[in-house]
């Protein structure tokens, strides 16, 4: 294919005539190749027909998904470098980014939690009631899946196909998709359904997955308020919404250097950006994905 032709000479011109290290090498290696796999997304198939709208699409995309602001300056800079080797070598003629500065990001960024906060709020539920397993295994599931909140509470025990490890979902517009469950948050919810829903569990739970105290679906104010108690508990002083870990499910795995159009099907995106239409990604391939950079996966 053209894109691994041209992303094989330029790997090898930074190696060769810049001299870079390996680490840098594999950092602007999957820099660019998520690049390559959104223009081709958006039916481009050589980096040469790419306009500055298209590389602007990118970094938007990379914004509103949370990834941090010195990443997405990666990002560009990779893909500058990439389209100033394309120039000199003849393989354009022209550089969309010649006269592109970082756009300013704005101030109203989701919020994400780091590896380090997300560890810590899941230790906090106490293991020893049985709240506490469903409080675990309802945030591990969430961090695991990057469900938008409404989308976990409305999740069934029918919806759940843990032996294949994914759960189906039915989000916005009443699309339907697969999303992986890790295999830690797979046990946790393996050990609430056997331990902990039976005994809450009556005629009004439905299927329900998880249910309050009262054995009713829970709500999302309900969910809010166990969310801001275990993230004070943890000590963590950022401003956090329901949507806070579905963020920082999106950036870890981004950052990790997952396919862009893997965590778009896995959050149920329908569009990767304003010009590019819906990808199917084969089932099998998000599990992969899920499972190599997802840190609990």
């Amino acid at each position: 294919m053209i894109a691994e032709e041209l992303l094989s000479q330029f790997l090898g011109y930074l190696a060769i005539e810049k001299g870079l290290a390996k680490n840098s090498i594999d950092a602007y290696n999957r820099d660019v190749i998520r690049y390559l796999r959104f223009l081709e997304g958006s039916g481009i198939e050589h980096p040469a027909r790419a306009s500055q709208e298209d590389v602007l699409g990118l970094f938007y995309l990379l914004r509103d998904l949370g990834l941090k602001s010195s990443s997405i300056s990666r990002n560009l800079s990779a893909i500058k470098v990439f389209h100033r080797f394309l120039l000199t070598e003849g393989l354009a003629d022209r550089d969309p980014t010649e006269y592109l500065e970082s756009p300013k990001l704005p101030r109203n960024l989701p919020v994400v939690l780091n590896p380090f906060e997300v560890e810590k709020l899941l230790e906090q539920p106490d293991l020893s009631t049985p709240l506490g397993i469903r409080d675990r295994a309802m945030l591990e599931f969430l961090y695991a899946t990057g469900l938008r909140v409404s989308e976990l509470l409305k999740v069934t025990c029918s919806d759940l196909y843990l032996d294949d490890g994914v759960v189906r979902i039915f989000g916005k517009g009443s699309r339907e998709r697969l999303v992986p469950v890790g295999n830690i948050a797979r046990g946790w919810v393996q050990r609430y359904i056997a331990e902990v829903r039976p005994t809450i569990s009556n005629q009004r739970s439905a299927d329900v997955l998880f249910l309050n105290r009262r054995g009713m679906p829970m709500s999302r104010m309900g969910f809010w308020k166990i969310l801001t108690r275990y993230a004070r508990m943890a000590g963590i002083g950022k401003k956090i919404s329901p949507h806070t870990l579905r963020h920082s499910f999106a950036t870890h795995l981004l950052e990790g250097g997952a396919d862009l159009r893997a965590v778009q099907e896995m959050l149920g995106h329908a569009d990767i950006s304003t010009t590019q239409v819906y990808t199917h990604v084969d089932r099998d391939y998000l599990k992969e994905v899920h499972r190599t950079f997802h840190p609990r996966g």
